[in-house]
């Protein structure tokens, strides 16, 4: 893949680009020379995370990551994600109590910029959920209502960088489902992910693909959607 640069996503906290191949096809690069040290993620391993997270979705049949891989570009070795269009996802959202009902699954309560209450909440929406176990599996640190394209009926996760780690560090707006009862289809996805016996794609340790193991694990013997832990802050910020 030889890949062009097109301009840079201003808005992104690593030095992500936007970049065409040979048949035009756009792309997001994310070199590794572009990451930012993280205090809990060893350094330079976050686009090794976005490839990670693009095999898991794809052995699991699942389709939420967009193609992703490993490749060497103008500014040297990085992630390489196909660019989706799309829109923002219009199933999170701040919305005023009084226009939560049982389409709405609440997350939490805030004030507006002028002291008026809010309510946090997600759509009681399948595909919502399928992620919801997508992220429980990976670990995801960093789900957001912004790393979610809207593709007509599709939707799609991106910005996986922060995520596969051994600690627990699941963080997430789509807790609407905290502690309920999984599905045999979850469960299987679930049974799927513990009986790995290799890593699906280079570049991480062998004990991030253990802990993945072990998350399938844990969720096949409790059963259920997973609570937050307590340990660690449970919704990223900002939500949206």
């Amino acid at each position: 893949m030889k890949l062009t640069l097109v301009g840079r996503l201003v808005d992104a906290s690593n030095g992500t680009f936007l970049a065409s191949d040979e048949d035009e096809s756009l792309w997001v690069y994310k070199p590794v020379a572009g990451e930012a040290p993280l205090w809990d993620f060893p350094e330079a391993t976050l686009g090794r995370r976005e490839v990670a997270a693009h095999a898991l979705s794809e052995h699991l049949g699942l389709g939420i990551v967009p193609l992703t891989v490993w490749a060497d570009g103008p500014l040297g070795e990085g992630s390489v994600q196909a660019w989706v269009e799309g829109e923002p996802t219009d199933t999170i959202a701040l919305l005023r109590p009084e226009r939560i009902d049982e389409n709405w699954l609440p997350i939490l309560a805030a004030e507006d910029e002028d002291g008026a209450p809010v309510v946090l909440a997600h759509s009681d929406d399948g595909r919502l959920r399928t992620v919801a176990v997508f992220d429980a599996l990976l670990n995801n640190s960093d789900r957001k209502a912004s790393h979610l394209i809207a593709a007509g009926a599709k939707l799609f996760g991106v910005d996986h960088g922060v995520s596969m780690h051994v600690d627990d560090k699941l963080r997430t707006v789509l807790w609407g489902w905290a502690g309920d009862p999984l599905s045999d289809a979850e469960l299987a996805l679930c049974s799927d992910v513990a009986s790995l016996t290799a890593p699906l794609a280079p570049g991480l340790d062998d004990d991030e693909w253990e802990a993945l193991r072990r998350r399938a694990k844990a969720l096949l013997e409790a059963g259920t959607m997973p609570m937050p832990s307590g340990r660690w802050p449970g919704i990223p910020w900002p939500p949206l």
